[in-house]
């Protein structure tokens, strides 16, 4: 069900609204695209692509590039508690406890991936008293130990990204596995192209961040790739685990939350050389940081999110490669892979993400 802005508007009109929480909608809601009219942003009518987002070469050219596999940190909490009638939400027609919102988002995670990049494996670190019920092809559950709880889970997934990569370099250095670049996400991205062609048109870079124009947290931690060779394994780890040390002296009180991207704003800052005022631009760029080679990719293309994020009010760019489901766009994460699995039209389905990510929903 879409319902336009407009009577939205009406809607929220009719009650009071005196210091209301915002209502939280179980369908998407269409607004206006923003970016209309420029040239190089994607331009809608209703859910319709006017232009097409430009995919690169490398969808139609797989074969020529090194394996990529993505890893992420997942883990379920509160699997044993059933949940009451209120707590369902219904996407389709499907209905989701807690539990199985959080399979659903991870699962869409995978059929964005597997569309866009089949020649990619997703490799799952989890905690491993957590059962996942999830069996796919070219997916891996890799249980690594920690403290997995909601309040150090973000400093959990650093040391899970760095006991994975210490594991990666012992098995490299007795040659039992194929040489692999990985990227490390959130779980709510979809992957709209193939991520392969950055270690091709970048070939210099050890570890690849994203960055925007903010400026207290300029990095998101949502996604971090790092070059398959055993120095980038190396330089990434070390990276990694400069940001680890940081993060436990400095930023613990913001372990719940935003931790991580502040430990690594203060690790990219600390290189007395750096000039932060790149990231004012939507340009990628290299830097030196400590020992690694650094890339660092405009969010607005890696790393895109409606409404938040850069970029954001320009609309999206025709070259956006990740889309990032961030906070309460899970419903429409959900939402727009049932659109596209019915349309197969990938700019179609990124009208519909654009007219849809202001609003909060239900998920």
């Amino acid at each position: 069900m879409l319902v336009s802005v407009k009577e939205l508007h009406q809607q929220t009109n009719l009650g009071d609204v005196h210091k209301e929480k915002p209502k939280k909608f179980d369908h998407l809601i269409l607004g206006p695209a923003a970016g209309e009219g420029l040239p190089d942003r994607l331009q809608c009518q209703g859910i319709k692509a006017l232009n097409k987002i430009h995919f690169g070469m490398s969808r139609n050219n797989s074969r020529s590039i090194d394996p990529v596999a993505f890893v992420t940190v997942f883990t379920i909490y509160n699997s044993t508690v059933e949940s009451r009638p209120v707590d369902l939400v219904t996407v389709g027609n499907i209905s989701y406890n807690k539990v199985k919102r959080s399979l659903a988002i991870l699962n869409v995670f995978i059929n964005f991936i597997q569309v866009n990049m089949p020649q990619s494996k997703v490799i799952i670190l989890t905690d491993p008293a957590s059962e996942l019920p999830l069996q796919k092809d070219m997916v891996t559950i890799k249980p690594i130990q920690g403290e997995y709880s909601r309040d150090k889970l973000m400093l959990q997934r650093i040391r899970s990204y760095i006991a994975f990569l210490e594991t990666r370099l012992e098995k490299l250095s007795q040659k039992q596995e194929q040489f692999t670049h990985f990227i490390f996400t959130d779980s709510d991205i979809a992957v709209i192209d193939d991520l392969g062609q950055i270690f091709i048109d970048y070939p210099n870079f050890d570890l690849a961040l994203t960055f925007r124009n903010n400026k207290e947290q300029p990095l998101n931690s949502g996604f971090i790739a790092v070059r398959g060779t055993a120095e980038g394994i190396q330089r990434g780890k070390a990276f990694l685990q400069e940001v680890l040390k940081v993060y436990s002296s400095k930023f613990m009180k913001a372990s719940r939350m935003l931790g991580d991207q502040l430990a690594l704003a203060w690790v990219v800052r600390s290189n007395p050389n750096f000039n932060v005022r790149r990231f004012s631009r939507r340009e990628a760029f290299l830097d030196k940081i400590g020992g690694a080679s650094v890339l660092f990719l405009p969010c607005s293309s890696y790393n895109w999110t409606p409404p938040e994020g850069a970029g954001q009010f320009h609309g999206m760019p025709l070259d956006v490669k990740v889309v990032h489901f961030k906070g309460s766009r899970k419903r429409l994460m959900l939402e727009s892979w049932n659109f596209f699995s019915s349309s197969s039209d990938l700019s179609d389905t990124l009208c519909l993400i654009l007219k849809s990510g202001r609003t909060k929903y239900d998920f």
